[in-house]
């Protein structure tokens, strides 16, 4: 009797284990679109425009900050472990800039190589000025109230 309870306890302990190992399993997400090197290698600087860039490589995931002189083209691959944040693995853009024509003057390509890791989203909003502790801000009140704010 007491063989068969360790034998029960083993295995509940094994398919326990089994399946804790299992949550840790790495999670791989691809993110955005790089068009494939085929369409991308048929692009012609100075003879295509904007049109064709688009009816061969479709709607870029953005634009120039300034115009449309530039489109970008941003493909990312995300792993995630357990409860961790998760890290970028590989990240691809391809660039295109148009001259003042509309015709593709450059096609560029970046890798995570080529720069830094930039969060967009802090949740924190960055303000000029100066920082100030509690005790300057209450004394640096003193003596601006006007008549009007007691209305």
């Amino acid at each position: 009797m007491a063989a068969s309870n360790i034998r029960k306890l083993l295995i509940v302990s094994l398919i326990g284990t089994a399946t804790l190992v299992g949550g840790c399993a790495p999670i791989t997400q691809n993110h955005g679109y790089v068009p494939v090197e085929a369409d991308i290698a048929a692009i012609q600087m100075g003879a295509d425009t904007k049109e064709s860039v688009y009816a061969r490589l479709g709607e870029p995931t953005t634009k120039g900050v300034e115009g449309d002189s530039s489109w970008y083209y941003v493909s990312y691959t995300e792993r995630r472990l357990a409860f961790l944040p998760p890290k970028i693995a590989s990240r691809e853009i391809l660039a295109i800039s148009f001259d003042a024509r509309g015709r593709v003057a450059a096609v560029d390509r970046y890798g995570i190589e080529d720069g830094i890791l930039i969060d967009l989203n802090t949740r924190e909003t960055v303000t000029g000025g100066r920082k100030l502790t509690f005790l300057q801000q209450l004394i640096g009140n003193i003596g601006n109230f006007s008549a009007e704010s007691f209305l």
